[in-house]
């Protein structure tokens, strides 16, 4: 019994529950504000759309300065400031939309619309801030601070990142399904009020949980700090130099930053102010490349450039095949099911055959998998016919002076079921049983292949995606640890933004099938980046498996490795 309530009092316990807490109103409100926006434009796609490249737009150049943030502060104040950000800007976005259901019609009267437009760029720039404030926190607590509690121990910080992977599987989907249930027996006013509650109970706890961790690990209130002056130059050294920190090309000292009163500094020009985040966000990347690890993160940024996931565009296309509500959300479980199962592989893989060799083995699995993707494309009922343009339709309606064709106004009940509209072709898929509205059927060999294919693969990806981030926390230095995790951040916003730019250019059924063979390919490319990196780093050991000493694991790090850890 003694031991039971020392788990459920430890660091590594109270870690995992803020971070449930956390990734709960996470999920409930990216899913709720997506139908919140499609909602009040008329069921129309633009705000989501606009929400989407403004989300993407604003990691990918901030996601740098956000790191540096990181790095430059006490890991407390970070982690309360970011938490305090998130949830009251959530908060304020609930009373805000609640208000805009409410006096829609009012709002619209007054200055000729202006003033709805104004509270929908107000809902998005303060749900933008929402996220990039989440974007801090995850840099923080799952790059930093996991790091801090799980101590020398690389085997409990392998577990340890798995487990937080398993509670980002399981509130995927089931925190979705609840705000979905509340929204459609109720209404979306009431989904608002509902999450701006969650979130405001939620912050009071987890504020609690970040001050018991703090209190119980007293390593966090230590934190590496550069010299003066040398913040990020010394990241830019060329990677050929190999010079050991203790040969002084890194000198990093330990401070307690708990009470830390930066030094008086020079007077700077306003032009040097101005100047100063752009070269952080210069100085960010460059240092990202230097990185050891950085065929390892790119390899998993170019996991993003892929249709092959279970979001609103691949449900889009699930529904011009045929696949209904109920079937795609027994395929969305199924994916979770296998999302947790790669987490368990990793644990093991890592264990028999050490953390880089997991990787291989873990990239091996996800593509192999993902070759039944490839071959659905050309099996019965593959809509894939590239003599269809994808613009023929819009051109068409162009010339004919036809509006565009927008979301038809589906059942409440089918957009809380499944997350999202059919995004393919503009309309929602005909209800079930309705024979005037119900297509021809489609062969479903193709549609089968494609999410056997998706399902199998997440076997591998999770696997993957936690051998890199365990990588990452162990190769790159405490001080550095946020920036580089907030380029790693920016790097996939990227590779996802291409992709979503990718089903714009080529948005019909008939073309899906070449954005999936496009999606396998940069898949296998990531993955040769990594076969690259672990090359580089195990030489002649690469293919040589063996059971690593679970604290040192000698084969985790690469040549040139300056890792505090």
């Amino acid at each position: 019994l003694g031991s039971v309530v020392a788990y459920f009092t430890s660091a590594k316990f109270l870690l995992y529950l803020g971070h449930a807490l956390s990734t709960w109103g996470d999920r409930m409100w990216h899913f709720a504000v997506s139908v919140f926006l499609v909602e009040l434009y008329g069921n129309s796609l633009l705000l989501t759309a606009v929400y989407g490249l403004v989300v993407a737009g604003s990691v990918l150049l901030l996601g740098a300065l956000i790191g540096d943030w990181v790095d430059k502060n006490s890991r407390l104040k970070v982690a309360q400031t970011s938490l305090i950000v998130q949830n009251s800007s959530v908060i304020l976005c609930g009373v805000i939309l609640m208000i805009i259901f409410l006096f829609k019609t009012q709002l619209l009267t007054l200055y000729h619309g202006w003033l709805l437009t104004l509270c929908y760029i107000l809902v998005i720039t303060i749900a933008n801030i929402a996220n990039l404030a989440s974007t801090a926190t995850a840099i923080t607590i799952q790059r930093d601070w996991i790091v801090v509690v799980a101590g020398e121990d690389r085997s409990k910080l392998a577990d340890m990142n798995a487990t937080i992977r398993r509670i980002d599987q399981l509130t995927n989907i089931l925190a979705p399904m609840a705000v979905g249930q509340i929204m459609t027996f109720g209404s979306p006013m009431i989904g608002c009020g509902f999450i701006s509650g969650w979130n405001l109970m939620s912050m009071c706890v987890e504020y609690l949980l970040l001050w018991k961790v703090y209190q119980k690990t007293p390593t966090l209130a230590r934190k590496s700090a550069k010299v003066e002056a040398s913040e990020l130059k010394q990241l830019n050294a060329k990677k050929e130099s190999d010079v050991k920190p203790a040969e002084g090309v890194q000198l990093i000292i330990e401070k307690d930053v708990s009470g830390f009163e930066p030094q008086q500094e020079k007077e700077v020009g306003c032009a040097a102010r101005i100047a100063e985040p752009f070269i952080t966000f210069r100085d960010g990347w460059v240092a990202y490349y230097n990185q050891p690890v950085f065929l390892a993160g790119m390899g998993l940024a170019f996991l993003y450039m892929t249709v092959l996931g279970f979001d609103c565009i691949t449900t889009g296309y699930a529904y011009t095949q045929g696949l209904s509500g109920s079937v795609l959300s027994l395929l969305m479980g199924a994916s979770a099911v296998t999302g947790i199962m790669g987490t368990v592989a990793f644990t093991w893989l890592r264990r028999k055959c050490g953390l880089i060799r997991t990787g291989l083995i873990s990239g091996v699995a996800q593509f192999a998998c993902l070759i039944l993707c490839a071959i659905s494309v050309f099996m019965p009922g593959s809509p894939m016919d590239l003599t269809v343009s994808p613009f023929a339709d819009i051109s068409a309606r162009l010339f004919e002076n036809e509006p565009l064709p927008t979301i038809a106004s589906p059942e409440p009940e089918m957009i809380f079921a499944t997350g999202m509209p059919n995004l393919l072709n503009g309309s929602i898929a005909p209800a079930d049983g309705d024979p005037e509205m119900s297509p021809e059927p489609v062969p479903l060999i193709s549609v089968s292949l494609l999410f056997a294919g998706v399902i199998a693969a997440r076997v591998g990806l999770w696997s993957f995606d936690l051998t890199v981030t365990q990588l990452l926390q162990e190769n790159v230095i405490e001080s550095e640890r946020g920036i580089i995790n907030g380029v790693q951040n920016s790097m996939n916003y990227l590779l996802d933004l291409l992709h979503f730019i990718m089903v714009i250019l080529a948005p019909n059924p008939e073309a899906f099938g070449l954005l999936v063979l496009i999606s396998v390919s940069f898949v296998a490319m990531g993955h040769i980046m990594y076969f690259r990196f672990a090359q580089k780093s195990l030489g002649k050991q690469l293919f040589v498996c063996h059971t690593p000493d679970p604290k040192a694991a000698p084969d985790s790090s690469p040549p040139g490795n300056t890792s505090t850890v």
